[in-house]
């Protein structure tokens, strides 16, 4: 299966890359349209930051975001909800998700029951205190038994496809995050396809000597061009346009055939 690239679409009025700028539902919806024109396979619509230091968003506040926004683009291209709420997946669903986008790794049930794909993701703490202290004594060896006994959790509970994401940013420092991207593949090898969401993270900006958010783009793209010939079967990007090329011009001069 070619390597898939789900677009970032947050409904939000303060993500930390793009805050406010398609909280018009309007915007929101012309952005995800861009986005499937520009070869995304998915679009993950979010109504809640999960930015370092964020506060939780009410739950009916969530809904109005994202539901109207999904509604939209469901017939035409596939939609994920990402979100931490029961009540807002099966609501998403309902309106034409087929992914749930779980940064809680908990809302297996929601996908059972409506017979969506899951993304488990991995996060320690919760986004407004994730970032403080994170520590860990193997970083790759706890990601994957976690990511393991949730995507086992989920199959047995009869979800059908079942996604797993080491949380790139959530609860890690930049050590911990080149060490889980340096040995991705020993996620992939447990057999679940593997989500990786690196773009326009903090982490890149420190390697690139304190670029800001907006200046990103090459940390973003050879991230995730990284991750895609470690064995990643999806990339979560803002930049869609470039990193569709980034991957099929990798590709083209791949001995392993990897295409889009």
């Amino acid at each position: 299966m070619a390597p898939l690239v789900m677009g970032v679409l947050n409904v939000t009025p303060d993500s930390f890359s793009d805050a406010g700028c398609f909280l018009d539902r309007e915007a929101a919806i012309a952005h995800g349209l861009a986005m499937a024109r520009a070869g995304a396979d998915v679009v993950d619509v979010g109504g809640e930051s999960t930015r370092p230091g964020a506060e939780p968003v009410d739950e009916a506040e969530e809904r109005h975001r994202v539901l109207p926004v999904v509604e939209a683009l469901a017939p035409h291209v596939r939609v994920s909800i990402d979100t931490g709420k029961a009540a807002v997946a099966e609501a998403a669903v309902a309106a034409g998700a087929t992914l749930v986008n779980d940064v809680t790794a908990s809302l297996h049930p929601v996908a059972a029951d409506t017979g969506a794909g899951w993304v488990a993701m991995h996060m320690q703490g919760e986004p407004r205190t994730m970032q403080r202290d994170p520590r860990y004594d193997d970083v790759v060896g706890e990601v994957r038994g976690f990511l393991v006994e949730r995507a086992e959790a989920a199959a047995e509970a009869g979800v059908g496809e079942v996604w797993i994401d080491p949380g790139i940013g959530f609860g890690k420092t930049k050590e911990h995050n080149l060490s889980l991207l340096r040995r991705l593949s020993s996620l992939v090898e447990t057999g679940h396809p593997v989500v990786v969401g690196t773009s326009r993270k903090s982490f890149l900006g420190i390697l690139a000597g304190g670029a800001p958010v907006t200046d990103r783009l090459e940390g973003s793209l050879a991230t995730a061009v990284h991750a895609v010939s470690q064995g990643a079967r999806m990339v979560r990007v803002h930049d869609v346009g470039p990193t569709v090329q980034a991957i099929r011009l990798t590709a083209a001069g791949s001995p392993t055939g990897v295409s889009r």
